[in-house]
């Protein structure tokens, strides 16, 4: 997706990417529009909670990325990557942690949605893992 000037969301050197909908996408489907001033907001918003939790994934030898953001509807999409990919208790973190914590702080967020990074080697992963790492395969 892009912003309504079909430019590419900015990449941050932090780990932060992720596409913005525009008001105007929403307009011709009867959807409520914001503001590229309360778009802008919502993006600062959310890349610092997501900046926030960043340093707790990676303490156990993962990683969070934003994936891309509807602003408008409030869909979020994030991904877990390094050690998360093969951690039994990856998709706990995404539930218990990131969903919630972006629905208590972010009163537009409806859902969050993602996954793990499918793409490493599974050793590659496991080795990765430290701190309260709980490997899927033994």
């Amino acid at each position: 997706m892009t912003t309504s000037e079909n430019t590419p969301v900015e990449t941050t050197d932090a780990g932060v990417s992720g596409d913005v909908v525009g008001a105007d996408e929403f307009a011709a489907h009867g959807v409520a529009q914001l503001s590229e001033e309360e778009i802008d907001g919502r993006r600062q918003a959310l890349i610092d909670i997501i900046e926030m939790l960043r340093p707790a994934v990676q303490m156990d030898g993962g990683d969070l990325e934003l994936i891309e953001a509807d602003y408008v509807n409030g869909i979020v999409e994030v991904e877990l990557q390094g050690a998360c990919g093969s951690c039994a208790v990856s998709s706990s973190t995404l539930t218990g942690g990131v969903e919630r914590i972006l629905k208590e702080r972010l009163d537009w967020v409806t859902e969050v949605v993602g996954g793990v990074d499918e793409e490493i080697d599974q050793l590659e992963s496991a080795a990765l893992g430290r701190g309260a790492y709980v490997p899927k395969y033994y």
